[in-house]
């Protein structure tokens, strides 16, 4: 016969993919904002070399 109640684990497995999400949303998350720094750091160097020519 099957367990009564609630299933085993069923807490443990649901804190676990909502660590795991929150750990793949900040990886992207600096992913993206690193990718935003570098656009912009390209952008105020091509602006500069542009003032020089």
């Amino acid at each position: 016969m099957p367990k009564k109640g609630k299933a085993k684990n069923t807490a443990n497995k649901a804190k676990h993919t909502r660590l795991m999400k929150q750990k793949e949303n900040k990886v992207k998350l600096e992913k993206q904002r690193n990718k935003e720094r570098l656009k912009a750091l390209v952008k105020k160097i091509n602006e500069q070399k542009e003032k020089k020519n």
